[in-house]
């Protein structure tokens, strides 16, 4: 990715990120309308499959802002660490037999991210069990962070800092969609959610720090999310 210099050169923007080997994998599946408790259900009976296999951070159903649709998070040391699962699950007979082959006629897509935790980001667990999660998505103008890495790590210090909501980890895109951020927070409730966005539209610090960020901002958008019964993160 390049990024302009004030003398007309360009530079390449690499960040901290990547200089961690751990990266996250962003799946989301589109469940069949008629199929959603099916394919909840099987997963929930035959999750163990596939977690035999590598680390999950979170399963979950998306609620609002998209429907049919189950969203999930899995970590990874390296590159190499990721093949070497994926050809194990291929040669998994138990997980062939009664998961995968049984799963993918109930889906209609399939979507992957790789993303890296923000240099200034740690993933976190919820302050309790229980509650909903949201994944607030931003499209950046190219550059990385370090062009927008400063503005957008005010913008949501200054939601999680007072307590509207409380933010779980900030990624940046590696493979698909570039100049992706995703910021993942935790609620009590929805409500509590609507709450809290009321609060901070009238924190003038927090306006203030959206306004400087969305300079950087092409488009954004976010889903609701309720966790699994077998999500490590509820």
């Amino acid at each position: 990715m390049l990024v302009p210099t004030r003398s007309g050169s360009a530079r390449l923007a690499t960040g901290p990120q990547q200089e961690q080997r751990t990266f996250y994998e962003f799946r989301t599946y589109s469940i069949r309308p008629d199929q959603n408790s099916v394919f909840l259900k099987l997963t929930n009976e035959k999750i163990h499959l596939r977690t035999a296999h590598s680390q999950l951070i979170g399963y979950w159903t998306v609620e609002y802002g998209g429907l049919n649709k189950v969203f999930h998070i899995w970590q990874y040391d390296s590159y190499s660490q990721r093949a070497a699962v994926r050809a194990a699950l291929a040669q998994d007979p138990s997980w062939i037999s009664e998961y995968i082959s049984k799963a993918l006629p109930l889906l209609t897509a399939q979507d992957n991210e790789v993303s890296y935790l923000v240099p200034w980001s740690r993933l976190k667990s919820p302050p309790q069990q229980g509650g909903v999660f949201e994944l607030a998505t931003f499209r950046m103008r190219p550059g990385g962070p370090a062009v927008w890495g400063g503005a957008f790590q005010a913008a949501m210090s200054a939601h999680d800092a007072p307590g509207y909501g409380k933010l779980l980890g900030a990624f940046h895109s590696e493979f698909g969609l570039l100049n992706r951020v995703h910021a993942l927070w935790w609620f009590e409730s929805a409500d509590h959610r609507a709450e809290c966005r009321h609060k901070a539209h009238t924190d003038a610090r927090v306006v203030a720090a959206v306004r400087n960020s969305v300079a950087h901002l092409d488009s954004q958008r976010n889903q609701l999310m309720f966790p699994c019964p077998f999500s490590p993160m509820k």
